[in-house]
């Protein structure tokens, strides 16, 4: 066990470093070319740190390990809203754009929302039997990743401001930057999620508990990392885009890819973690709209981490 905690603590530093240099690069990246924060937190940044979702994902789905495959990717973005915006809204009030507030977070909840039509067309179809996320539903969250996409690219030639137009680095340092960044989020979060699995497999914990809390958790914290050195930083458009990005890209891109490479069965008792998911997001889009003039204020950060508790208490007593 003593092992395990030093791949746990060698992960997390290693997640620290490549949250920083992530950050840094994709700010002064976006700079040069005059692209907004936001769409930068909303591609770059989150398709990177949505590396670790997506190899846990694809491992597990051909490894058979079904429920570890489909409640990493709901315990993720479930701890995205839940404990990233809630952690980083108490280090920093995270203010939302308009555009995030009426145009991204709905599509991340119409994200959800499609894979809960995809799964429960599949069981309606097979007349009780398993739900199941087939190759044709990874091609269809496929193609929606597409048009969100063409909306992110819209986005880029549309807005251009982004205060400080002068780059922190040369072009060829901020592109090293990122790539070391992603590299070192892939291999400190896998290094994390391994430490912790072993530990809690040796404690006799289930694996839909380990993939809806330590490994969710584990994968999630480059998000949680990116965000709060964000907050820290005062980059809200980095840290909210950051999650908002990665909820999408991990049902449209992860789920995606798995189930076109494999088709993952979808367990009767994730059902609920999809209806938190939706639950996650609604509470979020309404933050949004009627507290703090879009700002997440620190007492609406403290109320997502009280709604994270309570999902945690509620995953034991069920």
């Amino acid at each position: 066990m003593i092992l395990d905690f030093i791949l746990l603590a060698i992960g997390l530093l290693i997640t620290i470093a490549g949250a920083n240099w992530l950050i840094d690069g994709s700010i002064s990246l976006a700079r040069r070319y005059h692209v907004s924060e936001l769409v930068i937190g909303l591609t770059i940044v989150a398709i990177g740190t949505s590396a670790p979702e997506l190899v846990v994902t694809v491992m597990a789905s051909f490894d058979g390990s079904t429920d570890l495959a489909v409640s990493n990717i709901l315990g993720s973005n479930i701890a995205n809203i839940l404990l990233i915006l809630g952690l980083s809204s108490v280090v920093f009030p995270l203010t939302i754009k308009t555009s995030t507030k009426w145009k991204e977070i709905p599509f991340s909840l119409l994200a959800v929302v499609v894979l809960l039509v995809l799964v429960l067309d599949s069981r309606l179809n097979q007349h009780g039997m398993p739900s199941q996320i087939s190759r044709a539903d990874g091609i269809i969250l496929l193609l929606f990743l597409a048009i969100f996409f063409v909306y992110s690219f819209e986005m880029m030639r549309q807005n251009t401001s982004v205060g400080d137009l002068t780059p922190k680095y040369s072009l060829s340092k901020s592109i090293l930057f990122i790539f070391l960044g992603v590299l070192a989020l892939f291999g400190g979060g896998k290094t994390l999620v391994y430490g912790a699995t072993e530990f809690a497999q040796k404690a006799g914990i289930s694996s839909r508990i380990i993939g809806l809390t330590i490994v969710a958790v584990g994968t999630s914290l480059p998000e949680l990392i990116t965000s709060i050195v964000a907050a820290f930083k005062k980059n809200s458009d980095i840290a909210v885009g950051n999650v908002v990005g990665s909820n999408i890209f991990n049902i449209f891109l992860v789920l995606g890819i798995s189930a076109t490479i494999h088709p993952i069965d979808f367990p009767n008792s994730s059902y609920f973690d999809i209806a938190t998911t939706i639950f996650a997001t609604l509470i979020l889009f309404t933050s949004a709209i009627f507290f703090g003039t879009n700002i997440i204020r620190r007492i609406e950060g403290i109320f997502f981490l009280l709604l994270y508790g309570v999902y945690l208490s509620l995953l034991i007593i069920l």
